[in-house]
């Protein structure tokens, strides 16, 4: 049986912001999925704590006010997200994440914030795994298609249904049905197993990576630096110019 056919795990985030290293978790889901039937799900508002930017509020709709009085404390929020996540990855099952990187770097940066135990150390020293992301596969697969690639894009031209962007469980949803949408368009996509797939993406996105910084600096950007690293990106300070 492929992994399409199988339990995926969809994984969002909606933040404060759009630098993974700094901004905070607001919302957050985990939706359990097979052949495209919700089988569980589990989500979270926390109270990030800092002011959560009107740009923020008018894409996911959480306002600050909301947070402070609904929102369970942050670091208790990262804490569960992560242990959610850390048990699929312990028995194989591969978490689903479009534009994985952000994620789950966000996700990193919010335990080492707290003091909390990393991704790798709640999995015995090592990475996290299997990931799926829609977003690095199709990027891949269909390289050439003309238009955007955010989430509301692809998901069109899979034609699967995205009821609310920008609400985690909803997004979350839609990137697992996504990720199997993909795989039956692209079968040598469905073939291969979780693990390979994982290793394949880390290839294509450093791939992309490359491409797009060599396209920034033709461009006339000298300094444009695009991080190959996915999906879990260092916690260290870069240069200005990271993509």
């Amino acid at each position: 049986m492929s992994w399409h056919q199988g339990l995926l795990i969809g994984f969002d985030l909606e933040t404060t912001g759009t630098d993974p290293r700094t901004s905070r978790i607001v919302t957050a889901a985990v939706i359990e999925v097979k052949e495209g039937r919700v089988l569980g799900r589990r989500e979270w508002l926390a109270d990030p704590g800092v002011p959560i930017p009107a740009e923020a509020v008018a894409v996911h709709g959480i306002t600050e006010e909301r947070a402070a009085a609904e929102g369970r404390p942050a670091d208790q929020v990262a804490d569960a997200i992560a242990d959610v996540l850390a048990g699929y990855w312990r028995t194989g099952v591969p978490v689903v994440a479009y534009n994985a990187a952000f994620d789950l770097t966000l996700l990193s940066a919010e335990l080492h914030r707290y003091g909390l135990p990393s991704l790798r150390s709640r999995l015995g020293d090592r990475d996290p795994a299997p990931v799926i992301d829609p977003y690095a596969i199709d990027r891949t697969v269909d390289r050439y298609r003309r238009g955007k690639r955010n989430l509301e894009a692809v998901c069109a031209e899979y034609g699967v249904a995205l009821d609310t962007a920008h609400e985690a469980g909803a997004d979350a949803l839609a990137a697992a049905r996504l990720a199997r949408a993909i795989a039956v368009r692209h079968p040598k996509v469905a073939e291969l197993a979780p693990a390979e797939l994982h290793g394949r993406q880390v290839q294509w996105y450093a791939e992309w990576a490359a491409d797009f910084q060599d396209f920034l600096r033709r461009k006339g950007d000298r300094t444009a630096f695009v991080d190959p690293t996915w999906p879990l990106r260092d916690l260290v300070d870069e240069a200005p110019g990271v993509v």
